[in-house]
């Protein structure tokens, strides 16, 4: 029956006090709502749109937004290849423009050119494979995990023994940085890289992009070295560039250049560009080998550092690819940036004139230019408004921007899992995690109820004269934080033996003094009849524990077991102390621990993943609850 009737219904006070009722709960449902919006949404986030609090991202609705995050993304959040690779000069990655088209023309005369063309492992590499910001895990890092595990099988120990890798579990295996435009950093040849490559190879074309070293010699060298005054720059040099964007490195010497210029050039070949982009006329063989001999000695102190075995200097060939590692390196590093002879004094260095530079960018030029003959042949069969040659550069935005506009359903639902997948790899592979948590929980769960109940039952079945005082001191327990107990509970722990075990979780969380008083209470209220007339049937005292007061009791135990389950699920500090053991870490140990190597967005969507659990648990004991709530009120 209504509390108010029909008639009472229609007054406008009514009304007002239903309107009244009705917004407060609103209100209050989206002061809940919104905050957890606000997480689902931050779960989805990355480096570049972390910083803004919306309750929906906007990449959802905003293809520029969008194609922020898949820019940041795909070339692996390193802003300075951006840079380089689109020509550009922004601060961060929030500066990062939609493109108003892409030219497919030169897209395909690319293609073209990649299918007859040997394009170096070096130049080019794959992205989506490393967070370095947002410290999550893209999708091919996935792919290539993947793709280990099927070639090398699942066992890490094996895959560390085959690949001469010491990663500690597949969590932790990540790919070389593979960014070899500075001198600084060379490929190696390792099985470990060899098998990136080969994965690297398997991408499509589209998730590739390429190093730029005229990109690299205008941004990283020039405007470090000069600022971004093109005027200051036109002055100093003797220039007349309206833009950097019209500065480009030569592949060659330029000798006709201003005297700043062929310097700068110089520096920048010698000193900083990667060494595997060099190439050294053969002219210089002769000169090679008198460096050679006076930095070596004798052809058998060189055959011995080289693994060789030479008669004399002149007959080793100056390779057409410059070596990447090994003695062979360190002496070509030295010939090209100067060597001095501390005996004689001399300098032995490679002529400047005879130093030439390859990269995918100048072989697209030559290609072009081969093909087209002009200029103007270019602009008109590509569409494009090149001034020179030089100015043509390999079109990654094009083909990236064109892959955009295809795939961005695609590109959105990666954006949406990637940090939930990261958090559920992390805590299934990490250790025992999951299966601990399980047992923790279960063992939790079934103590308070059954040690809780024993403990009520006794105390509301038999009124023992201390029944009061002992109700007080189970009272007591609740003015005490759960920490202030850590460190006896602890020492308690160490001097039984029982680290490291489930019973150090389970023991001190077994008899809850809240659980108990609130059981007694319900006992309580049951009808003493029931009790009187099972005695009188015959029952024994576990008949009338187990089949009428446990049967009576399932709301009061749905809150018990509902209480267990939430202190044992969310128990990390205590867990953690009395289990340091990685193998008996909780559930919540391993996103703690997560938490301190990953991103904000990947902390969120921990926390979502953490707590559905709980919700389940609740959704599973709702119904029990509120029949204990409703039930009775209705008879």
């Amino acid at each position: 029956m209504s509390i108010i009737s029909e008639i009472g219904r229609k007054s406008f006070k009514v009304k007002l006090l239903y309107f009244t009722i009705y917004s407060t709960l609103a209100i209050g449902a989206l002061t809940m709502v919104y905050p957890f919006m606000l997480m689902l949404s931050g779960s989805t986030k990355s480096a570049v749109d972390v910083k803004y609090f919306d309750a929906v991202p906007r990449f959802f609705y905003d293809d520029a937004w969008l194609y922020k995050k898949y820019v940041e993304a795909l070339f692996n959040e390193r802003l300075p290849i951006v840079n380089q690779s689109y020509g550009e000069n922004i601060m961060s990655m929030e500066e990062v423009k939609l493109p108003e088209s892409s030219n497919q023309l030169l897209i395909n005369e690319f293609n073209q050119f990649v299918k007859q063309a040997k394009v170096p492992r070096y130049s080019y590499t794959a992205g989506f494979m490393v967070a370095f910001v947002s410290k999550t895990m893209p999708k091919n890092l996935r792919l290539f995990k993947s793709w280990l595990a099927a070639k090398y099988g699942d066992d890490i120990d094996e895959l560390n023994r085959q690949l001469g890798t010491e990663f500690i579990d597949w969590n932790s295996l990540r790919p070389i940085e593979e960014e070899y435009l500075v001198r600084r950093r060379r490929p190696v040849l390792t099985p470990f890289v060899n098998a990136v490559t080969l994965f690297k190879e398997s991408l499509p074309a589209t998730d590739y992009y390429y190093f730029s070293l005229d990109g690299f010699y205008r941004k990283d060298f020039i405007i470090n070295e000069y600022g971004n005054n093109i005027a200051k720059y036109n002055k100093t040099h003797d220039t007349t560039f309206e833009n950097y964007d019209q500065l480009h490195l030569s592949p060659t010497y330029p000798a006709e250049a201003a005297t700043k210029v062929k310097s700068d050039w110089e520096y920048f070949v010698r000193n900083i560009a990667g060494i595997q982009y060099l190439r050294i006329d053969k002219s210089v063989a002769a000169d090679y080998h008198k460096f050679l001999k006076v930095k070596h000695g004798d052809i058998a102190t060189f055959n011995k550092r080289y693994n060789t075995s030479y008669t004399t200097f002149k007959a080793i060939k100056i390779p057409t690819v410059l070596p990447f590692s090994g003695m062979g390196t360190a002496d070509w590093n030295a010939y090209i940036s100067g060597w001095k002879d501390q005996q004689t004094g001399k300098t032995y260095q490679v002529p400047i004139e005879k130093i030439s530079l390859s990269s995918v960018e100048f072989k697209f030029q030559h290609y072009i230019r081969k093909k087209f003959s002009t200029i103007d042949n270019v602009n008109k069969n590509l569409a494009t408004q090149y001034r020179t040659f030089a100015d043509i550069v390999i079109p990654q935005q094009d083909i990236h921007f064109a892959y955009f506009n295809r795939h961005k359903g695609s590109i959105k639902w990666e954006f949406i899992k990637r940090n939930y997948i990261t958090v559920t790899d992390y805590i299934v592979f990490h250790g025992r995690g999951v299966m601990n948590t399980i047992i923790y929980c279960l063992l939790a769960v079934i103590s308070a109820l059954l040690i809780n109940p024993l403990a009520a039952y006794a105390m509301s079945r038999y009124k023992l004269a201390s029944t009061y005082k002992i109700l007080l001191f189970l009272l007591c327990t609740m003015a005490f934080p759960p920490m202030v107990t850590a460190i006896p509970n602890f020492l308690m722990l160490r001097s039984l033996g029982l680290l490291n075990t489930f019973a150090a979780l389970i023991l001190p969380g077994m008899a809850n003094g809240y659980a108990i008083f609130l059981l007694k209470g319900f006992f309580d209220s049951q009808p003493r009849e029931l009790y009187e007339s099972a005695e009188l049937d015959g029952a024994s005292e576990w008949t009338l524990f187990w089949q009428i007061t446990m049967s009576l009791s399932k709301p009061i135990l749905a809150v018990i077991a509902l209480q267990a389950f939430n202190l044992a699920y969310a128990n990390f500090m205590f867990a953690f102390v009395v289990c340091q053991d990685e193998k008996m870490w909780t559930m919540m140990v391993w996103l703690y621990q997560l938490k301190q190597i990953s991103g904000t967005a990947v902390m969120y969507a921990s926390l979502i993943i953490a707590a559905i659990p709980t919700l389940i648990i609740f959704l599973f004991c709702q119904n029990m609850i509120m029949r204990g709530i409703v039930v009775p009120s209705e008879k």
